[in-house]
């Protein structure tokens, strides 16, 4: 089997998730915006999966961990107590031959890499995007989108600690929107204009840094694996001292090998009582914490397990894509893709197909289908001969196929199919629940 290059793997997913309904440019009818991705039908399914399966993991299945969902707008003073309005910044420079913008770290000295035109001087450039709250456009109206989830869980810390009822070390999880004004994104979905983060912020003594960070490196690692990146994929990258940020103590990144390149997937950083302690500051309210057992008041230090979820969606879908050259039935067939996803992430779990659309079969395979819907997301398809809807279904990454046929009219059983393997097994159709709990719900995490 050959494998296609990197970059022709890349455009090929591309091409895959536009054709399928996974993923598109936004306003593509209006020539698109820049970097900015609609999720289709079947793309839906597969982030809201990639969601649930870290909330379950993170929130559901933990004793020491709160959910929350803080608004995209916030108090202005928020972004400068984080050091946002004057530290988020990026180095931009012009071609004064092309007019081109680029972020001045990534390009060579004084060259413009488009046209080698002359560039201008380095100018910061903040990221944040600005907007007015109310009828008025002035400089006290000025609100921004959040650059990151963070910030409204180091705000609400004592809210949610007094109203949880928990106590250090635990954390509060958040899945939600950002935005970032890059001069430069692309690479598809991994760097955007607009995205969505999954991020802990895990309070714990002081005393207790190193152990939780350890901790959480480990397990963020662990968790990804779990769901199907290839261990060769994934690597760890500690922060040098020069390029940690302002408030980390310790940052360490989970690197894919994504078809440009190794890139940053998620950040695993120690940032002490940095955050708590600037909010206090610039709000005057007390943030810290008193420890009945020890009889101690402390400003908690702060563990931030950091990731996109569209960076997870893209390297889920990346490990998950094979191209199979001249299929995997009749020889000499054309290429044949394979979505290989982990079940716990497959948008559709299984499709129900009638052999052929007549006697009676359409009318049991849906009856089927509409039993199944009411726990999963299922898939009915009678269109075209049973081998193609089968392509169909491992193009999208659908674990079982469920055919009902002519022996299914006679003692109620059905074949299904494995996507992976593309074994057949005859079951009752009775048990199909049983089944594909054992196969969907029980796997891991």
């Amino acid at each position: 089997m050959e494998e296609p290059s990197d970059l022709a793997k890349m455009e090929n997913i591309v091409s895959l998730c536009k054709r399928r309904g996974l993923i598109f440019p936004s306003s593509e009818i209006y020539g698109g915006t820049g970097s900015v991705w609609d999720y289709g039908p079947l793309g839906v399914l597969l982030k809201n999966n990639v969601k649930a399966a870290w909330w379950r993991e993170h929130v559901q299945l933990r004793e020491d961990m709160v959910g929350m969902d803080a608004a995209i707008l916030m108090h202005p003073r928020v972004w400068e107590a984080s050091g946002h309005v004057e530290v988020f910044t990026d180095p931009l420079v012009d071609c004064l031959r092309c007019k081109q913008r680029f972020r001045a770290d990534q390009v060579a000295a004084g060259a413009c890499p488009s046209c080698g035109g002359e560039l201008t001087a380095p100018r910061p450039f903040n990221l944040m995007f600005r907007t007015f709250m109310g009828p008025l456009e002035d400089t006290a109206h000025v609100v921004y989108l959040r650059p990151e989830t963070a910030q409204g869980m180091f705000v609400d810390f004592k809210q949610v600690l007094q109203s949880s009822r928990k106590q250090p070390p635990f954390g509060i999880a958040q899945i939600g929107k950002a935005f970032r004004n890059e001069i430069t994104p692309g690479n598809f979905t991994f760097r955007t204009r607009e995205f969505e983060q999954f991020e802990i912020e895990f309070f714990i003594p002081p005393d207790q840094g190193q152990q939780w960070f350890d901790y959480w490196v480990e397990a963020r690692h662990r968790w990804y694996l779990s769901l199907g990146l290839r261990p060769e994929h994934l690597r760890l990258r500690a922060h040098e001292q020069a390029e940690l940020a302002h408030y980390s103590r310790a940052t360490t990144d989970l690197e894919f090998l994504f078809p440009f390149g190794w890139s940053e997937l998620e950040g695993v950083a120690h940032r002490g009582d940095w955050d708590l302690r600037r909010h206090q500051e610039y709000s005057g309210r007390d943030l810290t914490y008193f420890d009945e057992e020890t009889r101690e008041r402390y400003l908690p230090h702060v563990i931030e397990p950091s990731g996109g979820v569209d960076r997870a969606t893209l390297a889920f879908l990346v490990d998950a894509y094979e191209e199979v050259a001249g299929g995997r039935g009749t020889a000499g067939a054309e290429v044949e893709v394979v979505l290989r996803l982990h079940p716990r992430l497959a948008p559709i779990k299984a499709a129900l197909l009638p052999l052929v659309r007549k006697d009676g079969m359409p009318e049991k395979a849906h009856a089927i289908f509409r039993r199944l819907q009411q726990r999963w997301m299922v898939d009915y398809d009678s269109g075209g001969s049973i081998g193609r809807r089968y392509r169909r279904q491992d193009e999208v990454g659908t674990p079982y196929c469920i055919t009902v046929d002519s022996q299914t009219m006679q003692d109620d059983t059905v074949t299904v199919r494995d996507r992976d393997t593309m074994q057949q097994e005859r079951l009752p159709q009775a048990e199909l629940e049983q089944f594909l709990a054992g196969k969907v719900d029980s796997c891991a995490p």
